[in-house]
C-alpha cells in the first residue's frame, strides 16, 4: 500500500508493477471487488496498475455525503488529475513509476472524471470506461486526445445509448458491448470479457505512448 499526498486529500492506493510493463493504469474508484478483480486481470497481462479510491476513508463514511461526492465530477477530476501527476514525477515510496506511460480505467461517475482528467493531461495514452458515464465529462469530451474504449452491457439500453452519444464527442473512441451483461456486468464471464478487452486496449495503446 502506498499513499497519494494530493493538495486537498491523501489517498491510499495500492500499486502492482510486474516486470517488464508497458505502462501503469490508474484504476480510479478502486475499493469494490470488481475493480480489483479488473487490475488483478490487467496486471497478469503485464500491465501495472494503481488502484485507489478517489475519496478518502472519511468522506466515504459521511453516508449521504459520500453520495453526493460520488457525483462531484469535479472534484473527482482534481483528485485524479493530482494522482496522475504524482505517477508522472514519481512516486515518493516507488520511484520507478516516473516516466512510465499512464492510462486512465474507471466506472461509473469516475469514468467522467477519467476523461476530464484526459483531457487536461494529454499524456494519458489511453482511457477504458467500464459501465461508465462518459456523457458527464460533458465540455471536455472533444478535447480527449487519448483513445478511449468504452465497454457497456447489451442489457443496460440506457447507459449504452449515453456512451454512444458521448463517443459522438470524442477524437477517437470504440465501444464494445458484453453480450446480455446488465450495468455490474455480474453475469457469468461478463466481468472477465471487459477485463481481457481492457488489457489489450492498454497494451496496444501504452507500448505506443513512451510518455515524455
Amino acid at each position: 500500500m502506498i499513499t497519494l499526498k494530493l493538495e486537498d486529500a491523501e489517498l491510499p492506493g495500492d500499486l502492482a508493477i510486474p516486470d517488464g510493463a508497458n505502462g501503469v493504469v490508474l484504476c480510479a474508484h478502486g475499493g469494490g471487488p470488481r475493480d480489483r478483480d479488473v487490475a488483478d486481470g490487467l496486471n497478469a497481462a503485464g500491465i501495472g496498475t494503481l488502484l485507489i479510491d478517489l475519496l478518502t476513508e472519511h468522506e466515504n463514511r459521511l453516508d449521504r455525503v459520500t453520495a453526493a461526492l460520488r457525483s462531484d465530477i469535479e472534484l473527482l477530476t482534481l483528485r485524479l488529475i493530482g494522482a496522475v501527476d504524482r505517477l508522472t514525477e514519481g512516486l515518493e515510496s516507488a520511484p520507478h513509476t516516473a516516466g512510465l506511460p499512464i492510462g486512465l480505467s474507471a466506472a461509473g461517475t469516475g469514468a467522467a472524471a477519467a476523461l476530464a482528467a484526459a483531457a487536461a493531461r494529454p499524456r494519458i495514452g489511453a482511457v477504458v470506461s467500464r459501465g461508465g458515464r462518459p456523457d458527464l465529462a460533458g465540455p471536455s469530451l472533444p478535447r480527449v486526445r487519448a483513445p478511449v474504449l468504452l465497454i457497456v452491457g447489451g442489457g443496460d439500453p440506457e447507459v449504452r445509448q449515453l456512451n454512444e452519444l458521448a463517443a459522438k464527442s470524442l477524437d477517437i473512441s470504440e465501444i464494445h458491448v458484453v453480450s446480455g451483461a446488465t450495468h455490474l456486468f455480474e453475469e457469468p464471464g461478463a466481468l472477465e470479457e471487459v477485463t481481457i478487452q481492457a488489457a489489450d486496449w492498454f497494451n496496444k495503446l501504452l507500448a505506443r505512448n513512451p510518455g515524455p
